[in-house]
């Protein structure tokens, strides 16, 4: 595929689009490397600034990370634990608090779930390692 500057869609967003099909397909496994920023400014003939914006809008997503001096990384899917809901009990999605993201050591754009029990007890779980559920009634 290609980026196409006539488009109105900006040439970042079709980056990361590009980028994020080949993550989906498999094509970049987790784990593993994404081009370097030269290579990508190079491979689609855009400007270095939009390749970091696509870097950017792809780890606000979740699906990579940027290792300061090392590069970008497709970030491997967590292993989830089932939490259960308790009657009464509420959820809320929302995004971490600084103090909070480096207790849980999250990513970047990676949402918490701030369950509050039936008593009022707050509970903050991360949101890509937690499936919720409901007792079995």
């Amino acid at each position: 595929m290609t980026i196409d500057p006539r488009s109105h869609t900006p040439v970042y967003v079709q980056l990361a689009d590009l980028l994020r099909q080949r993550i989906e397909a498999g094509e970049l496994a987790y784990g593993s490397a994404l081009p370097s920023e030269a290579r990508l400014t190079q491979e689609f003939g855009i400007g270095r600034e939009a390749v970091r914006m696509a870097i950017s809008l792809l780890r606000s997503e979740g699906l990579v990370i940027t290792v300061r001096g090392h590069g970008s990384y497709v970030r491997e899917a967590p292993q989830r634990r089932q939490v259960e809901v308790p009657p009464g009990a509420s959820v809320i999605a929302r995004m971490p608090r600084g103090s909070e993201r480096r207790a849980m050591q999250l990513d970047e754009g990676v949402p918490v779930l701030e369950v509050r029990g039936p008593g009022g007890d707050v509970e903050v779980l991360p949101g890509d390692e937690v499936e919720l559920t409901r007792p079995p009634s």
